[in-house]
């Protein structure tokens, strides 16, 4: 055949596409204008050579290569802007959709999970609920996925059934989750933690529970022998109790802090066989390390107490040793202040509990340490805290830190729920990523609906693509059908009993269980 005879070929069809598209008798389905551009480029002769070449069709369900289960390859990577040149709305792309590079890691976008308490352990060993529920963001485009709070002892865990990584038991179930979160293109990270004086406690729908049923230690929270606790083994920088239903810790020796800066160190070396990107290093919210900086739960009169350098002495110890055997990421999640009414300082200039002042000067020694990005939270030591909770309550504080150290990666966290909000921090330079918690819970989709919502069209799961109808398609296409005229007819067609209902009107149709803002807006694609 000769040029021409190719020419031809290759054109008809696509005249064919377009006329009837204007004719309006075929309006292109989703993401369709992408699927024509793939097939020019892949029906091209060097396609065909590689097709041929390889002996791999261009049109198989292609695996993610090197992992021993089958998962689907997504290219691009889910949760990350698709090419200009195939959706011309991606020429400016948002900050959130932006790729940070910290250290040899690449993270594909700023919407980070926050380690998020699951309860739901097997004596230290994570199990299927964590492969589901952390697995479920990485397919839905979050570019980081951190694990919960693990700890580096046993006596180091919240509850009777967080995780652990004190031994090498941990890594196998660990390493399955963690393969699966590089499978679908995100980053994997894990909190390493140790409760300290807040150990030994009950998961938070058990205290609930408890207290409800009312009678003797109904408002306690903590986890007696027989429900598997450890009360007498429940530590701290001094004898300082949480609250007065909870256990009086142990004092920690000298000898006791070294041990413990040892276990992390081991947890080190297993994150480096179960593949970790990132490590964060838990001290905030109370637990073991936070109650070392601050004076509201460290009386110490040795080398780990007293001054703010004392108080530091412990938190940049376990910092310095972790770093000289990790040469990946390393973050340090802190409590930037302790929300206590009396302030930070006293009338005679002493530091009485933490702020904002001291969370700049830890900071600083954390950066001097190699701490590649701090992760600002507040609050968890005093049980007596005012929290001044609204939109972006936590943001001021990491907003300080990237100010006094501009040099020093920082997160932000804390009632982000808005996806304009969330562009908002980064473009203000108020953080370098944002880390979400509930909100992904409400809405584990948040990193596509975000994109949606800030008009920037990113690559959602092969399998879940044909629901994100609306980002996908482009724009200036004019559609019969509305999103709720689709919703109507997709209902008449296989009707939606308990407990989805349907309302009905004689404009539009609501699905009460809640569905996407899409559903008020134009799709683009007609019902075949």
């Amino acid at each position: 055949m000769g040029t021409r005879g190719r020419h031809v070929l290759f054109v008809a069809p696509l005249l064919f596409f377009i006329v009837r598209f204007f004719l309006g008798q075929y309006i292109i389905p989703p993401n369709m204008a992408s699927r024509i551009l793939q097939f020019f480029r892949l029906s091209s002769p060097a396609a065909k050579e590689m097709s041929t070449s390889t002996g791999v069709s261009v049109f198989k369900n292609v695996p993610v290569p090197g992992v021993d289960d089958y998962y689907s390859l997504n290219e691009p990577t889910i949760g990350t802007p698709y090419p200009k040149d195939l959706y011309p709305q991606n020429n400016v792309i948002p900050k959130l959709f932006q790729p940070l590079k910290i250290r040899d890691v690449e993270f594909k976008n700023r919407i980070w999970v926050s380690p998020m308490c699951q309860y739901s352990a097997i004596d230290g060993h994570m199990t299927d609920w964590h492969l589901v529920h952390l697995g479920g963001f990485a397919t839905r485009g979050a570019g980081a996925v951190t694990l919960e709070a693990t700890a580096v002892t046993p006596e180091g865990r919240i509850s009777p059934e967080c995780p652990g990584i004190w031994s090498d038991t941990h890594i196998a179930p660990m390493k399955r989750i963690v393969d699966f979160i590089h499978s679908q293109g995100a980053t994997a990270g894990i909190q390493l933690a140790h409760a300290g004086r807040k150990a030994s406690t009950i998961a938070p729908w058990v205290a609930e529970r408890r207290k409800n049923a009312g009678g003797p230690g109904a408002e306690s929270a903590v986890a007696r022998a027989e429900e598997g606790g450890w009360l007498e083994n429940v530590l701290g920088p001094s004898t300082i109790p949480f609250a007065e239903t909870y256990p009086t810790p142990r004092a920690l020796t000298v000898e006791e802090i070294k041990d413990l800066i040892q276990a992390y160190l081991d947890a080190v070396e297993r994150c480096k066989k179960i593949g970790f990107d990132f490590i964060e290093i838990h001290g905030a919210h109370g637990y073991l390390i936070h109650s070392f900086y601050s004076p509201l739960s460290n009386n110490r009169t040795d080398a780990y107490g007293g001054s703010l350098d004392n108080r530091l002495r412990f938190p940049l110890e376990v910092v310095r040793a972790v770093r000289q055997v990790w040469d990946k990421p390393l973050f340090f999640r802190l409590s930037a202040t302790d929300w206590a009414e009396q302030g930070e300082k006293g009338v005679n200039g002493e530091w009485i509990s933490w702020g904002i002042e001291q969370s700049v000067e830890l900071a600083k020694k954390l950066q001097e340490e190699g701490v590649d990005l701090v992760d600002v939270s507040s609050g968890g030591n005093w049980v007596q805290q005012k929290i001044s909770i609204g939109p972006s309550y936590q943001v001021p504080f990491a907003e300080r830190i990237k100010r006094e150290l501009p040099n020093l990666g920082v997160g932000a966290v804390g009632l982000i729920t808005d996806p304009k909000q969330a562009e908002g921090i980064l473009q203000d330079g108020k953080a370098d990523a944002v880390f979400l918690a509930r909100e992904l819970l409400r809405r584990a989709d948040f990193p596509i609906y975000a994109a949606q919502e800030l008009g920037v069209v990113v690559k959602p799961a092969n399998q879940y693509e044909r629901a994100w109808t609306r980002m996908m398609a482009p724009r200036n296409e004019i559609c019969t059908y509305t999103a709720a005229n689709v919703a109507q007819a997709l209902f008449e067609r296989n009707p939606i009993h308990q407990p989805h209902q349907v309302e009905r009107s004689n404009t539009r149709t609501k699905l009460s269980a809640g569905a996407p803002s899409m559903f008020s807006e134009q799709l683009t694609f007609r019902l075949q």
